[in-house]
């Protein structure tokens, strides 16, 4: 089967005293998810899974509503800061020299889950998604963490590998071949031809 590891479109920036941070989508995260919907448009998908952050389901939406499908809500691939009260975009930590950036950089920026907790949900997660739709191709709508999570594993970067060995863009595909002998072959990373020449933000690096 094939499997559509997709980044969430750009979120607004919420900081809370208390209760969970839970942004919605910013008006360049709705336009980043029409672009992706329209692109995904040409293939043929099977299922549409999300996240259960708002952001993720968003994101997810208009590509379900292209092929007539419903999100399927899935709480192992939410994000591993899932229950933080902020939400800040990592590219305004980095424009305005945030300490935050640098705990990020560094690996010291924690939550409330204990690491090997959070790569044990999300493989089982995704694994049980591949195991739902042997032969059919599924988009995944979720976070940078947990793409850098499965990633990670099927390069067998080792522990620590799941929160920043790249920067996955906003809206970007990170294809997976999954095939039923167990094994995983990554595709395509970070793609994101729909952003070209939108003049849409993208993720750290670029703009569209």
């Amino acid at each position: 089967m094939e499997l559509l590891l997709i980044r969430h479109a750009l979120p607004v920036r919420r900081e809370l005293t208390d209760g969970r941070a839970d942004p919605e989508l910013s008006a360049d995260g709705a336009a980043q998810a029409a672009h992706l919907a329209e692109y995904l448009a040409a293939e043929h998908l099977d299922a549409v899974y999300a996240s259960p952050l708002l952001r993720a389901q968003q994101t997810a939406a208009p590509v379900a509503a292209r092929f007539g499908l419903d999100v399927v809500t899935a709480a192992g691939i939410a994000e591993w800061d899932q229950n933080s009260t902020e939400y800040v975009p990592v590219e305004e930590l980095k424009a305005a020299d945030d300490p935050r950036w640098q705990e990020l950089l560094d690996g010291v920026w924690t939550s409330d889950e204990p690491e090997h907790e959070f790569r044990t949900r999300v493989l089982d997660t995704v694994e049980g998604i591949v195991d739902t739709h042997a032969g059919e191709k599924v988009a995944v709508v979720c976070h940078g963490g947990v793409i850098n999570g499965y990633l990670a594993h099927v390069l067998s970067l080792g522990d620590g590998g799941e929160r920043g060995f790249f920067y996955p863009n906003y809206t970007s595909i990170n294809r997976v071949a999954a095939a039923r002998s167990g094994q995983r072959s990554i595709v395509t990373i970070n793609e994101t031809s729909h952003l070209r020449n939108t003049g849409l933000p993208m993720g750290l690096f670029q703009r569209g």
